[in-house]
């Protein structure tokens, strides 16, 4: 049914994130819709050139949450296999910083669970983000 040994339904890791085994985990015989969001490192942040993000977290904790959320997305969507792995470390321009895969029957599940999780990841999950720029280090509030 899922590809579970190749990819952990939740993780918290210093490796780049591989989006094509995330993938290939949450395809189901069953699934006729992925819905995937993958957060990458942009340049610039409130007005701001970025060029670089620390991100670090409480590990036990955050892992606690991932599988939280992912048991959340399951109680309201039973259909719906979803998928979130978070890097933590120093990344640059262009690295894959999250990835959320929802995989279900039909593309509307797929969507709200893959919505719902990241929205839930963004809120809840003790993961800190410091940017990096050219006037220097700015640790981000992820809530107002």
């Amino acid at each position: 049914r899922c590809g579970w040994l190749m990819a952990p339904q939740t993780r918290i890791t210093e490796e780049p994130l591989d989006l094509t085994a995330l993938t290939r985990a949450a395809r189901r015989s069953d699934a006729g819709a992925l819905a995937i969001f993958v957060g990458t490192v942009r340049d610039h942040a409130n007005g701001r050139a970025v060029h670089a993000i620390d991100y670090s977290a409480y590990r036990p904790m955050a892992e606690a949450v991932l599988a939280q959320i992912v048991t959340e997305c399951g109680t309201r969507w039973p259909e719906v296999s979803v998928f979130c792995h978070h890097r933590i470390g120093h990344l640059t321009i262009g690295d894959d910083a999250v990835i959320v895969v929802a995989a279900a029957a039909h593309r509307a599940p797929a969507f709200e669970a893959c919505r719902y999780a990241i929205e839930r990841i963004k809120e809840d999950c003790p993961i800190w983000k410091k940017e990096f720029g050219e006037d220097g280090a700015v640790w981000v509030s992820p809530r107002p």
